[in-house]
């Protein structure tokens, strides 16, 4: 599904250049659950944008199921993301002009469903992750922990192939982290590929396999 090679993303500082990633290969399966751990400053949610195709300033060649996604315009890898990736951010993402309803409709709108699909969608996840009482308040007027549940819902509202979680229950407490965690294994067991940035060993352990950085290196894998 994901096979990265040489990838390398710096920053230039003069004459030399600041790496964040190094000579970065790796390969990931359809329907492999991993996780990706290391310190702070490691290049972890570097290695996850890149892999959601959000930051385009990086080098090395990128293929997602063997299409060249490095050899991409910008708005090319925009709609190939759209079509298969669901995003769980460490810091929401939300945005807060919209209600939790419309958040939710919003990667609907992306796929073309039609509207009274996409009312249904959003509906059942509402009820899903018990937040129907929620739906039409704005994200300020939700806690820290009410927003990452509507951002983790956002990210699997309209089923996708594949979902990148940075620090998913870094915001909610041990209960409602652990419910998440087993939602991610089944949604897993079901056959969406998943990879997880995290620094907890309890929840790396609900995939099947980890990758390590340091300073920008893959260490293990």
């Amino acid at each position: 599904m994901i096979s990265l090679r040489n990838v390398e993303k710096y920053f230039s500082q003069g004459m030399s250049k600041n790496y964040v990633l190094r000579r970065i290969d790796l390969d990931i399966k359809p329907g492999e659950f991993v996780s990706i751990m290391g310190p702070s400053g490691a290049g972890k949610s570097t290695l996850l944008h890149i892999i959601g195709m959000h930051d385009h300033s990086w080098h090395g060649e990128y293929l997602f199921d063997d299409v060249a996604v490095h050899s991409m315009k910008p708005k090319q890898r925009g709609e190939l993301r759209n079509r298969n990736i669901g995003f769980v951010f460490q810091s929401y993402h939300l945005l807060d002009d919209q209600t939790v309803f419309e958040n939710l409709e919003l990667p609907l709108s992306y796929r073309d469903v039609g509207r009274k699909d996409r009312q249904s969608i959003v509906c059942d996840t509402l009820d899903r992750f018990q937040i129907v009482g929620k739906k039409d308040l704005y994200p300020p007027q939700l806690s820290g922990g009410q927003q990452q549940l509507v951002g983790i819902a956002r990210a699997v509202v309209a089923n996708p192939r594949l979902i990148l979680a940075d620090e998913p229950t870094g915001n909610l407490h041990s209960a409602q982290g652990k419910e998440i965690m087993e939602m991610f294994k089944r949604l897993n067991d079901e056959g969406t590929t998943i990879i997880q940035v995290t620094h907890s060993e309890v929840n790396a352990a609900y995939g099947n396999r980890i990758v390590r950085l340091e300073d920008g290196w893959i260490a293990g894998n």
